[in-house]
């Protein structure tokens, strides 16, 4: 056995102070914003692509498979990924060994589950044969996907997301460019199937290069005992999330069909794409960087304030403009005129992204300063209205009814809001109102100038660049100009001293 097992491991991030906890969070979420931005816009036009070569059947299958691989994924952790994030203390070799030995036994035990259960999921779903290829494709790729976790972890505690960045930027790559290339060519379902193999390994081997750890296998009950102590709970809000969002998506196949889940899936993709361009990144460096702030509630309470600005200031606009500029988009692509029914789901579902961008960073901060309590019982409120409101509303109004049981969810997150309030008075008019009203001005403005303006794509420039200068102002007015001292200071952060 390895002689450093039971040694401490090498984490400069157990010596940072909260200043450089800061400077690093800024810069993190600086990187990987620059970074999703740049990939979410090859992203967008391969999403484009794909809706354009494949029919709300394929794409609603692709859904399905994933949401079911994604639902048994949800098995292979007991939140020890996270409690080592979170760990106050130095993290030991033996922490990481007895994590990633745990991790991978439940992987493969899932993996044999899934395999004896695929006669029945394609019975259920009524799933080919490149359904089921797909099946297994997304199994393996959880496999791979398991096994970059400790060298990850070992980034993410050191806020060295400007490494962690790089394997993200190859998988999106490769899977973007394959999965357009495949669908070009005619491989229908099966560009899916492909293009996720091959994300795999190129991540697989990326993380490995850039954050070295030579995997093993050890076990130490201690170190297990003390990880489960945050990580059970941490995990019992993962299965709760699992439950609402992807078995609530696997379930709907079944109700739906795959051409109805089709339609929601692709208003889902769209209205949610502006969550993973910003919100997903925040969270990311938030969850260790709150983690370390956890004791200075002053200062805790202004970074959740900016961090829930940062993410309204940019999801906000961008969903707005998308659902007043959608309807021109489709009529401008006529190949993309077949995603009509999908309109009013788009409206719907947004709605819930609205409080998503609010919301979900504040199941972050109570994550990170030890509440887990709380956020599992606003987990078990969330899970129980999803499930009393969508599937009777899918099977009363079809596929509007579940987007509307979406929309009905969302605004249960004020509750989520006040309870998050009575632990860190965190500022709601300078966090989420300020954008909110800003954005308001804005879809008004770009709403009622597209009806003088002819259907064409150059409308359309016209009325983005009107709407972001109209955005931009008020934003500039309301904040009484402290949004540009705010840019500058993260300016400032990319900047080596």
């Amino acid at each position: 056995m390895e002689q450093s097992v039971g040694q401490e491991h090498l984490d400069p991030s157990q010596e940072i102070n909260l200043d450089i906890v800061r400077e690093r969070a800024v810069k993190g979420v600086i990187v990987l914003t620059g970074r999703t931005f740049l990939l979410q816009v090859l992203s967008f036009g391969a999403w484009f692509l794909l809706s354009v070569f494949l029919d709300a059947k394929e794409i609603g299958l692709f859904f399905i498979v994933s949401a079911v691989v994604n639902f048994f994924r949800y098995f292979s952790d007991i939140g020890l990924a996270a409690a080592l994030i979170q760990k106050k203390e130095g993290v030991k070799e033996i922490d990481l060994k007895t994590t990633f030995t745990v991790q991978q036994i439940l992987v493969l035990a899932i993996l044999i589950i899934l395999y004896f259960l695929s006669p029945l999921l394609k019975q259920y779903y009524s799933l080919s044969f490149e359904g089921l290829l797909l099946l297994y494709a997304l199994g393996t790729a959880f496999l791979f996907s398991s096994l970059k976790t400790i060298p990850s972890i070992l980034l993410e505690r050191k806020l060295d997301f400007g490494k962690l960045v790089i394997p993200d930027v190859l998988e999106n790559l490769v899977y973007n460019f394959s999965a357009v290339a495949f669908a070009w060519l005619g491989f229908g379902i099966r560009s899916f199937t492909f293009a996720v193999l091959i994300r795999a390994v190129v991540g697989l081997i990326a993380i490995y290069m850039i954050s070295p750890w030579k995997p093993g296998f050890a076990f130490s009950k201690e170190s297990l005992k003390k990880l489960l102590t945050f990580g059970i709970p941490y995990q019992l809000n993962s299965f709760l999330a699992t439950i609402k969002d992807d078995g609530m998506t696997a379930f709907l196949g079944g109700i739906l069909g795959p051409t109805g889940l089709g339609y929601l899936a692709w208003a889902q993709k769209w209205a949610q794409t502006p969550l993973r361009l910003f919100m997903d990144n925040v969270l990311r460096v938030t969850f260790p960087a709150f983690s370390r702030m956890q004791d200075d509630k002053e200062r805790l309470a202004r970074s959740v304030t900016r961090s829930i600005f940062f993410v309204c200031f940019l999801v906000f606009p961008s969903v707005a403009a998308l659902l007043v500029l959608a309807p021109v988009l489709l009529q401008i692509v006529p190949r993309y005129s077949k995603w009509e029914p999908a309109l009013i789901p788009l409206i719907l579902v947004s709605v819930n992204v609205f409080f998503a961008a609010a919301t979900t960073q504040l199941t972050n901060l109570l994550n990170a300063i030890g509440k887990i309590k709380i956020t599992f019982k606003l987990m078990i409120m969330w899970t129980v209205l999803t499930w009393a409101f969508i599937p009777y509303l899918a099977i009363k109004y079809s596929v509007n009814g579940a987007a509307l049981g979406y929309a009905l969810v969302g605004a249960s997150s004020i509750i989520a809001i006040i309870v998050t309030r009575g632990y860190v008075k965190f500022s709601l008019w300078d966090g989420l109102l300020k954008p909110a009203v800003a954005t308001f001005l804005m879809a008004a403005v770009i709403y009622f100038a597209k009806g003088y303006l002819p259907v064409r794509l150059s409308s359309v420039i016209v009325l983005t660049i009107i709407g972001g200068i109209i955005y931009f102002i008020s934003v500039y007015i309301l904040t009484k100009g402290t949004i540009i001292a705010d840019a500058k200071k993260s300016i400032s952060a990319l900047i080596p001293k």
